[in-house]
C-alpha cells in the first residue's frame, strides 16, 4: 500500500522548488504525493513558538485543505509551515514529520527527519539530521531537455555562446548595494569581453530597481534576451539554465546556486564585497572545493565542472528510509 504523503506549498520558491524537486525523485511506486498550497494572513508573522500547533496565520481556503484523513508522512518547507506540520501530528500521532532547512527549536523533537544544508553543520546536532551538499532542486537532466527544446528557437538568433545570469539581491539584513549592483555589472562585461556572445538574464525581488537599472546599463550594449522582476510574460528561467553555455549566479541564494550546479555546465559565483553571510561562504566554498562552480574571475574561465549537483536524490533515499 502506498504511503500517503503531503507536501505543504508556500509562497517561499526556493523552498517550494527544493520540495518539487525530492518529489521528483521519490520512488511513487510506494507514495502517494499530495500537495496542500498554503496562503498566509498578517499572523503568520508571530513567532512559532506562538503559532504552536494550530492553523494561526492561514487563510480560511487553506485551513480547509487540512482536514482528515491524515496522511503518513508531512514535508513542511519553511519555518512557517511548521505548525501546520505540527497540526497534523497533534491530529495523528502516526504522522512522520520530514522538513527541509532547520525548523527552529519549537517542535524540533517531533520530526523524525530534518534535511539541512551541509553549511549549517554549526547547528547542535540532532540524530534525526541529514546533511545534503547544497539544495535539492528540479533541475533533472529531463527538466532540462524539455525546458531546452521548449526554448531554444526563441534565443536561436543571438550570438553564442549564452550566458545566463541569475540575479538575487538583498538578504536579511544586509541590502544589495549600488556598489555591489555596479561591481557585478563590471564583471559580467568583463566577462562576455573575454567570450563574446549574448546574455540571457533574469532579476528577481530582491534585486531592486536601482540596483538593477546599474546592472543593466552596464551591460545594455551586449546581446541580451531579458527576464525582469516585474515582467508578466511566460518566465524562461529553465530556459535560460537549458541553453546557456555557461551560468553566472549571485551567492545570495543557496537554491538558485544549487540549481545553476544542476546542470553540469560552467558556474561562476558573484560573492560581492561584504555583501554575504559566513553560511552563504560555507557553501558557495563547498561548491568550489567539490569542484561544481568557481568565483565569477576571469582566472577560471576555463573552468570544467565535477558533474551535476542535486541534493535531491539523497534527499529522497532519506525519505523512503524512514
Amino acid at each position: 500500500m502506498k504511503k500517503v504523503l503531503w507536501v505543504l506549498l508556500d509562497n517561499r520558491m526556493g523552498s517550494v522548488g527544493q520540495a518539487k524537486g525530492i518529489v521528483q525523485q521519490l520512488n511513487l511506486n510506494h507514495f502517494e504525493v499530495i500537495e496542500k498550497k498554503i496562503e498566509y494572513n498578517t499572523f503568520s508573522g508571530l513567532p512559532n513558538f506562538v503559532r504552536g500547533t494550530t492553523l494561526l496565520g492561514l487563510t480560511a481556503d487553506s485551513k480547509k485543505q487540512i482536514t482528515p484523513p491524515w496522511p503518513d508522512m508531512v514535508l513542511s518547507i519553511s519555518r512557517r509551515t511548521v505548525p501546520v506540520a505540527r497540526y497534523i501530528k497533534k491530529h495523528n500521532k502516526k504522522t512522520k514529520l520530514i522538513q527541509i532547512m532547520h525548523p527552529g527549536e519549537t517542535g524540533l523533537d517531533e520530526f523524525s527527519l530534518v534535511l539541512l544544508p551541509d553549511h549549517d553543520k554549526d547547528k547542535p546536532f540532532k540524530k534525526t539530521f541529514r546533511y545534503l551538499v547544497g539544495a535539492p532542486h528540479r533541475v533533472t537532466p529531463e527538466v532540462l531537455r524539455e525546458n531546452k527544446e521548449k526554448w531554444e528557437d526563441v534565443f536561436k538568433d543571438l550570438p553564442k555562446p549564452l550566458t545566463a545570469v541569475i540575479v538575487g539581491g538583498a538578504i536579511k539584513g544586509r541590502p544589495f548595494t549600488k556598489e555591489n549592483a555596479a561591481l557585478l555589472g563590471k564583471k559580467i562585461r568583463d566577462f562576455k569581453k573575454k567570450t563574446g556572445g549574448s546574455i540571457l538574464i533574469t532579476t528577481s525581488r530582491r534585486t531592486g530597481s536601482e540596483a538593477q537599472k546599474l546592472i543593466m546599463d552596464a551591460l545594455k550594449d551586449i546581446p541580451a534576451h531579458t527576464f525582469l522582476w516585474g515582467d508578466t510574460s511566460e518566465n524562461p528561467y529553465l530556459g535560460y539554465l537549458a541553453v546557456a553555455d555557461n551560468i553566472i549566479v549571485t551567492g545570495d541564494s543557496v537554491s538558485m546556486t544549487s540549481e545553476a550546479c544542476g546542470t553540469s555546465k560552467p558556474v561562476f559565483v558573484f560573492e560581492g564585497d561584504g555583501w554575504l553571510t559566513k553560511k552563504h561562504y560555507r557553501f558557495i566554498h563547498a561548491l568550489y572545493e567539490n569542484r561544481y562552480a568557481v568565483p565569477l574571475d576571469l582566472r577560471y574561465l576555463r573552468f570544467k565542472p565535477n558533474g551535476p549537483l542535486n541534493a535531491a536524490v539523497d534527499a529522497a533515499r532519506e525519505i523512503e528510509r524512514i
